[in-house]
């Protein structure tokens, strides 16, 4: 599929899976715009690219209402959003129900699910007149299989964006419009930090790096419009899966 001048939104961008998304489209010569909740974090992000650089936008994606600013900026500014790709997300370091508290709960449920959500509603409307668009979630494996690592409020919403992407994908197909859910395992991300106990640097060697991610979504986002990936799981070697 030729991208060369497509508009791709990468929230979650100024860093981790979705700052290696926002490459590989650049590198495919999409127009890009990184999104999130730093600015300062989103400028130092686009640093990477001198040439043809990418545009930034701070956004909470929870917040409905920005969203909507966001996608409005964008269109105005570069036109349609023809790749969505929805990587913001968060985890907490209070994982079991005992510990975490219920705004720790709601937290983590209106970024990771709701934030996806309001994401794809601002950016169906146009791809649906267009007959045509990308999606992607960037999801994980703890929303096919609930672990104890991820925590109860994460896979929890996970899950949901699995139920989200999957639900949307199969509503809108007849449309053009693909959406593709990518299970990620262990990333070596800055989300790390989130979690109870350290990791060591053994354990961040042996796990998977953005870049392995956005590889598998670029095989996606570049396949002709006649093919569609519905999900996709991708884990270090050593991690098991069952």
């Amino acid at each position: 599929m030729h991208l060369e001048n497509k508009v791709a939104v990468v929230t979650g961008g100024g860093s981790g899976i979705g700052l290696a998304i926002a490459e590989m489209l650049s590198g495919e010569g999409c127009r890009v715009v990184l999104a999130g909740r730093t600015a300062e974090r989103l400028h130092a992000a686009a640093e990477w690219k001198q040439a043809a650089r990418p545009e930034t936008y701070p956004v909470d994606v929870a917040d409905r209402q920005g969203v909507q600013q966001l996608f409005e900026w964008v269109r105005t500014r570069l036109g349609p959003v023809e790749i969505l790709v929805n990587s913001a997300g968060v985890n907490i370091t209070s994982r079991s129900m005992k510990e975490m508290t219920p705004a720790q709960w709601d937290h983590v449920l209106a970024v990771n699910v709701t934030g996806a959500y309001n994401c794809m509603h601002a950016v169906l409307p146009a791809m649906r007149a267009r007959q045509s668009g990308i999606i992607v979630n960037i999801s994980s494996v703890a929303g096919k299989r609930v672990t104890v690592l991820g925590g109860v409020a994460y896979c929890a919403s996970k899950f949901a964006m699995t139920a989200l992407g999957t639900g949307v994908g199969i509503e809108e197909a007849e449309r053009g419009i693909r959406v593709t859910n990518v299970y990620p395992g262990e990333v070596d991300t800055p989300l790390l930090s989130q979690r109870a106990e350290p990791v060591s640097e053994q354990r961040r060697a042996i796990m998977l790096q953005p870049a392995d991610v956005a590889r598998m979504v670029q095989a996606i986002v570049r396949l002709p419009a006649r093919a569609h990936v519905p999900e996709l799981v991708i884990k270090p070697t050593v991690q098991p899966y069952s």
